[in-house]
């Protein structure tokens, strides 16, 4: 195969995280270097979430070292690292956006990051390639009709006043958007950082595709957008979902089929917050979107794990997609799986 990739490290092996290593021809490509410890519910002692986590932050670190471009979807701890910032030093960083489609949080860690790179690198006068700036940005709604026309039932009431909830807090964030100081990308001798949401970058016979800001979920979701990345070298094509939660949102599994990926590194639903952040109707609708991309596209393997593999009864809760994956002869697995290993939460200790 002309792409080859490694999963460095998934929840599925014991922290929080979603790096892989992508390999073609022309260009080694890190996605997402983070990670974060398991949350206190995972069933493991601190001691072992601890080992993990420092064994997880070696090996992503490592594999910062043998790439040429760093890919960060978002300013979530398991997705990049902010403080260790030599790992990026003679590397093209395509990280998030952080002048718009994004909250307040992320916008805080966005400007952070920026301000400790300049300082790192001595950049005191970056170059202003991203200075265009917005006023009106359209309800993302608009552009999710398969979602918008599908059919809740009972739900229906109640997901109308949890879409008008989100579309206010959207609107707010406009107000913001456009008041920030804009951040630029930067272009040095130490490093290249740009903003690539819905954009494509060429290297060799390698394209890298970005997606454009997608919701970190449901509609609307708090917790902010992240981006999607599409690797394509001659006939094989790898897509890495980043945190759409399985899909949730019907349009992206839409995405997903019309890419149809040789190589799908897909998150799921965060099924440890089930009956807490997670309803059963948004399960559920996770689940049937995931059935689709497993029957619809013609992938080699699909890496199934991100927020998934957070509690023992993960399979219980998404069945359908492995039985699925069984009568349609898909190879559906974790990456610890993939690796020829354990999923941990699944090891008896």
């Amino acid at each position: 195969m002309s792409i080859h990739f490694e999963p460095i490290w998934f929840d599925s092996m014991g922290a929080k995280s979603a790096c892989t290593l992508v390999r073609t021809p022309d260009i080694n490509i890190l996605i997402d270097p983070g990670v974060a410890i398991m949350q206190p519910s995972f069933p493991a002692t601190i001691e072992q979430k601890t080992e993990w986590l420092a064994t997880a932050e070696n090996k992503i670190k490592e594999a910062c070292k043998k790439v040429d471009i760093q890919i960060i979807s978002h300013y979530h701890y398991d997705h990049y690292f902010p403080d260790d910032l030599d790992i990026y030093r003679k590397k093209i960083i395509f990280i998030k956006n952080p002048n718009e489609y994004i909250n307040h949080k992320q916008r805080t860690r966005g400007e952070e990051f920026y301000k400790s790179i300049c300082k790192k690198f001595e950049i005191k006068n970056p170059k202003k390639i991203s200075e265009q700036k917005k006023t009106e940005y359209p309800d993302p709604l608009d552009e999710l009709p398969h979602a918008t026309k599908k059919d809740f039932r009972s739900y229906n009431k109640r997901r109308k006043e949890v879409l008008e909830k989100g579309r206010k807090r959207f609107f707010n964030y406009v107000k913001k958007w456009s008041s920030f100081e804009r951040i630029p990308e930067i272009e040095s001798d130490d490093i290249k950082i740009i903003f690539p949401e819905e954009k494509t970058f060429t290297f060799g016979d390698t394209s890298v595709s970005f997606s454009k800001p997608l919701f970190h979920g449901i509609e609307y979701a708090g917790v902010g957008w992240v981006f999607a990345t599409i690797i394509k070298h001659k006939d094989k094509k790898l897509l890495h979902s980043s945190d759409v939660s399985g899909p949730m949102i019907e349009d992206y599994a839409d995405l997903i089929i019309k890419q149809n990926p040789s190589i799908l590194i897909l998150d799921g639903p965060t099924t440890y917050l089930f009956g807490y952040i997670l309803n059963k109707i948004n399960l559920t609708r996770t689940i049937d979107n995931t059935v689709r991309v497993v029957k619809e596209i013609d992938a080699d393997v699909i890496i199934y794990d991100h927020h998934l593999t957070r509690e023992n009864k993960f399979r219980e809760h998404t069945k359908a997609v492995w039985d699925t994956a069984l009568v349609y002869d898909k190879k559906v697995m974790t990456a610890a799986e993939y690796l020829g290993k354990k999923t941990v939460v699944e090891m008896e200790r």
